[in-house]
């Protein structure tokens, strides 16, 4: 398995990014996803293929991400290319794509995307990533790389219900944690993601807790 061709290319794909979609985020996806399979099956091992595919779908998935990429499309058909090329067969490219295509945020809001296993350790990995310290600091990054807000009392928090909706609405970054991410722990597909995510997710309402008693400050 040729790992080292899929890490140059989204080394090149992300080169750019700096809203916290960068190539180490997806290094640390591709981590984490081989951690959280391992700590559920305590009998399987780290160089199996189920592993590669976690790792190579975890390094790709923000390279066709709608919100860093111009064109998913032209993007997917390259990964395509590069996947046999790197050792997967027909099957496992086709659901690393799948996976890739369907395990954000957005793409679930109105429709629940069933994932194969792997995309789900791939998916809970990604959404790890929005949790904890690495959370605040990227969902800051990327707030203030479009502008939002830091906070604003005057806007209040909504209730998703649509792709559209969520890339369009009105945002401040502190609102992003009520609307988005303290709602993914919820969502979590494994057992160690779930086990994560929820320990991520107080930290992150410890610092909450912190920002709002700094703000009312007398």
């Amino acid at each position: 398995m040729n790992l080292q061709a899929i890490i140059d290319f989204v080394q090149t794909q992300l080169k750019n990014e700096t809203t916290g979609h960068d190539f180490y985020h997806g290094q640390r996806v591709a981590k984490l996803g081989v951690k959280l399979y391992l700590s559920d099956n305590p009998a399987a091992h780290a160089d199996s293929r189920v592993c590669d595919i976690i790792r190579a779908g975890g390094l790709l998935h923000d390279t066709i991400d709608e919100k860093i990429c111009p064109n998913p499309d032209q993007v997917v058909a390259q990964i395509k290319k590069l996947l046999p090329m790197a050792g997967f067969t027909e099957l496992e490219t086709d659901d690393i794509i799948f996976s890739i295509q369907h395990l954000s945020f957005s793409q679930n809001i109105e429709h629940h995307y069933q994932l194969p296993l792997t995309g789900q350790y791939i998916q809970d990995a990604d959404r790890i990533e929005a949790l904890g310290a690495i959370g605040i600091a990227r969902a800051f990054t990327y707030g203030g790389r479009h502008n939002n807000p830091i906070y604003d009392p005057k806007i209040k928090p909504v209730e998703l219900v649509s792709h559209d909706q969520y890339r369009q609405h009105q945002e401040t970054t502190i609102n992003h944690f009520y609307e988005k991410l303290l709602k993914l722990p919820a969502l979590m597909n494994t057992t160690g993601g779930k086990k994560l995510g929820n320990a991520r997710a107080d930290y992150m309402r410890g610092f909450l807790d912190e920002f709002k008693s700094e703000w009312n400050v007398d």
